[in-house]
């Protein structure tokens, strides 16, 4: 195995020399310099720069603008969404593991609220819709349920049917799902969050 790995190794910088000398041209072997790579001599070769972009090229600025702002918005309620995952998870094995009455699962999920609102009610309330658009499609990603189910499920239906009106009046919709293979942006959006977590944006 160690041996067919050195000679696929061996084979690619070959390749790679063979395609660079013939793309120059007047280029021969003649010119490169070597290395010796277990007990063998390999040829080196600088090729010329090549600038990979981790980000889409756009055939216009306002493109550009609008990807840039997505970034942001992501970059910004991303945090959010993770964090509905971890308590919604934190919720349900607490209740799901425990004999909590209706009445206590209700007090427990005031508290929980109220705790949310206490420290993250300011950092919410200036959330544009935009940014709440995103965060809709975010929990979805997280959660695998809509903003509309997880209300519906831990609140009840009146409870989401008034939530769905009050984010309607907004130009939004709790019932949004994420789609990456569907939807252009959510696309834009999952390749952001895979820039995000090798810090590449």
């Amino acid at each position: 195995m160690h041996i067919m790995r050195r000679n696929l190794i061996i084979l690619t910088i070959v390749m790679l020399a063979a395609l660079s000398f013939s793309a120059k041209g007047q280029d021969s072997l003649a010119y490169a310099t070597s290395i010796e790579f277990g007990g063998d001599t390999v040829p080196v070769v600088m090729l010329d720069e090549l600038r990979v972009s981790p980000v889409p090229n756009f055939e216009s600025r306002r493109f550009a603008r609008r990807y840039w702002r997505l970034v942001r918005r992501v970059k910004k309620t991303y945090p959010y969404a993770k964090l509905a995952a971890e308590m919604l998870d934190k919720y349900e094995s607490e209740y799901m593991l425990s004999e909590k009455t209706e009445k206590e699962r209700k007090k427990y999920l005031k508290q929980l609220e109220k705790e949310l609102f206490d420290k993250y009610g300011d950092a919410l309330k200036k959330m544009s819709i935009s940014d709440g658009r995103i965060l809709i499609k975010l929990i979805d990603r997280e959660t695998q349920n809509t903003s509309y189910y997880l209300i519906k499920d831990l609140k009840g239906g009146v409870s989401a049917f008034f939530w769905q009106g009050i984010a309607r009046v907004f130009g939004n919709d709790l019932k949004t799902e994420y789609s990456p293979d569907d939807i252009e942006e959510d696309k834009h959006i999952e390749q952001i969050l895979l820039l995000m977590k090798y810090n590449m944006i």
